[in-house]
């Protein structure tokens, strides 16, 4: 019944995305808005017509999801691994908390000169910003979920005289796959941020770089449909790991809650 109050979800997202696209035909139609500065819709979705259909578009495109996907993966396992051994040793949590909360509110983007004396434009400057902003995402969260283990299950574990890799796969991992999943979905967000950020600050290759090089070159239309691509990316992204999540942690009450809702 609630769910009928409030109509089709999709439909009431496409609805928005179509009343955007108007006003942002209308804008510049009216003159309310510069042309130069906003094109209509219709000449972005022809710029990015224009743009699928080269190869050097494609490249781009595959350039950024590289990074992006192997800065990533190198954030995930470094996050996972650090999370479960810094979370499982309280002393060693004790000992590393200062400084987590000392390095983690660094904006990557602050690193940028340090990437570029380090590794200049090529692919390492952008995994550097990404790993950096992406873990941080991770590690708190598989944090979280270490500190959520219940004393119970801990007590059991240690009465049956789990070690160590048993204790971390039958009682610390179920509880922080939750969260696991959860940094996985921010730090994947994360991780595409840094990486047009990278590309279009350093000049790295990828999507950041083209929509650099149209804005110089005043190719304003192209330079939206870059834009646009990006934040489809996004959505594409967003949604992937979201479904991901549902269905591997079908089994977690706190999906089927929401699955249930």
């Amino acid at each position: 019944m609630t769910s009928a109050r409030r109509g089709n979800p999709v439909l009431l997202g496409l609805a928005g995305l179509a009343g955007l696209l108007l006003i942002v035909e209308l804008l510049p139609r009216l003159g309310l808005v510069n042309e130069r500065f906003l094109p209509p819709t219709s000449r972005i979705v022809a710029a990015l017509a224009d743009e699928v259909s080269t190869a050097a578009f494609w490249r781009s495109l595959g350039d950024t999801l590289y990074a992006w996907a192997l800065g990533l993966v190198l954030a995930v396992l470094g996050g996972v691994l650090a999370g479960l051994v810094i979370g499982s040793v309280p002393v060693l949590r004790e000992l590393t908390a200062s400084t987590v909360e000392f390095l983690r509110p660094i904006p990557s983007v602050a690193l940028i000169p340090l990437a570029v004396l380090l590794y200049g434009t090529e692919l390492g400057s952008t995994l550097l910003l990404i790993c950096y902003a992406a873990f941080w995402q991770v590690l708190i969260q598989v944090l979280y979920g270490v500190a959520d283990v219940d004393p119970v299950a801990e007590e059991t574990a240690r009465s049956f005289r789990f070690s160590s890799w048993g204790r971390v796969r039958h009682v610390l991992w179920p509880t922080a796959l939750p969260y696991v999943f959860t940094g996985v979905r921010l730090a994947a967000s994360v991780a595409l941020v840094l990486a047009i950020t990278a590309e279009l600050v350093i000049g790295a290759p990828g999507l950041g770089k083209e929509i650099a090089t149209a804005q110089n070159s005043d190719a304003v239309a192209t330079m939206y449909a870059l834009i646009v691509v990006t934040g489809a990316l996004g959505v594409v992204i967003n949604l992937l790991t979201r479904t991901g999540e549902r269905r591997l942690l079908a089994w977690h009450q706190s999906v089927r809650g929401e699955v249930a809702t």
